[in-house]
């Protein structure tokens, strides 16, 4: 794929923020459905030859409406649901809670087709965006829309352009994958759900603090000439601590003379080595498990339920759509900046579609080479 359709800025107001367990921005699901509709659209137009395909979604600006010291507290408004029955009226509703934000985000979307008069196609293309809600908020502006053949001289450079300063949202399911099968081999009973809420949450351990440690091998590297306090830099950068030290300090250390003056150096050390509830601890973020602004997303929705005919069920959007009932299914993306897209491939990448397999409703992304067929993302693929 190499022609797209870019929906430059699209200012949104009051956007759904929160998508299943996650909060923070919009489900990939909004603006696939956002795209779907535009193609509903295009029937019976004079622009009906041409065809939508999927979607790339650029974050340029956001702005959730919480409060609090960690902004983790939802701004609500009042608006409670219509109360029918008279008898109730005059008792206070409830508040429904809810999480709004505001939003500046651009899509890229594929396309087939001939444009033909483009500027009548554009002009159609943004009145339309304006009619619709994009994630359930309200579009106050859109910025240009432009078609891009990245594979035409400049025009990969000119959609770069356009989209910086912004960020791309990738799929990183492989990852989560990838961590799981390691949790499991190192804890058997480890499950999904904690292998996802290792690449969510914000975790911190203790390390036995080492202030006189350092300063001692400071001293020592200065009337020695060593690198012993080079080398401890490296252990306590090495990773989260576990109880193991180098054997080299160990050695130096039980070298040491206990008397007066290296008392507190070498209770310091044993507390190193041998950590207790009541000893001293500085506290360090643990790294995710895999590099990049990763964030845990939705993704799609999973059959509970058989599939109904519509007649079965009450209180359904229409009367001819057969019924299922569904659940979240969550993974793990990325925010990836478009200044590390840089080639024509890197942006097929970004681009988000639907795929069902067997009571699975997900949007995934694939590689889109010319001339062959689609083939999962490689989220190791440094780009």
């Amino acid at each position: 794929m190499t022609q797209y359709i870019l929906i430059n800025r699209i200012k949104v107001q009051n956007a759904n923020a929160v998508a299943g367990f996650t909060w923070g921005f919009p489900a990939i699901t909004h603006f696939l459905g956002f795209q779907h509709n535009l193609v509903r659209q295009l029937k019976g137009t004079a622009f009906e030859n041409i065809t939508l395909l999927n979607c790339g979604v650029f974050a340029h600006e956001h702005h959730v409406h919480t409060y609090g010291e960690y902004k983790d507290n939802f701004t609500q408004s009042k608006n409670p649901p219509y109360m029918k029955n008279a008898a109730v009226k005059d008792k206070t509703p409830s508040v429904i809670e809810e999480g709004k934000m505001n939003m500046t985000v651009s899509l890229l979307i594929g396309y087939t087709g001939n444009l033909g008069r483009s500027d009548e196609f554009f002009k159609w293309l943004k009145k339309r965006c304006f009619l619709q809600r994009l994630a359930g908020g309200t579009i106050l502006d859109v910025g240009d829309i432009q078609a891009f053949d990245v594979d035409e001289g400049n025009k990969l450079l000119l959609l770069k352009r356009k989209l910086l300063p912004g960020f791309a949202l990738i799929d990183r399911s492989e990852e989560l994958a990838k961590h799981y099968d390691k949790s499991l081999a190192n804890h058997g009973s480890a499950e999904l759900m904690d292998a996802w809420l290792d690449f969510s949450l914000l975790k911190r351990k203790a390390r036995p603090k080492s202030d006189l440690i350092k300063k001692h091998l400071l001293r020592y590297d200065k009337s020695n000439e060593t690198v012993l306090m080079e080398k401890w830099e490296k252990h306590i950068a090495s990773g989260p601590y576990n109880g193991e030290v180098p054997a080299l300090f160990s050695s130096h250390f039980e070298q040491l003379e206990n008397n007066k003056k290296n008392k507190a150096l070498l209770a310091q050390w044993n507390q190193y080595l041998n950590p207790d509830s009541k000893t001293p601890a500085d506290w360090g973020h643990l790294p995710k498990p895999s590099t990049g602004y990763l964030v845990p997303i939705m993704t799609g929705y999973k059959a509970i339920s058989p599939l109904y005919k519509n007649s079965e069920i009450e209180n359904t959007r229409d009367y001819e759509t057969d019924v299922r009932f569904v659940e979240s299914i969550h993974s793990v993306g990325e925010w990836r900046g478009v200044n590390r897209l840089k080639t024509a491939e890197h942006f097929a990448h970004c681009q988000w579609e639907y795929f069902y397999d067997d009571g699975w409703y997900l949007c995934r992304q694939f590689k889109k080479d010319v001339g062959t067929d689609s083939a999962p993302v490689d989220p190791n693929d440094e780009f």
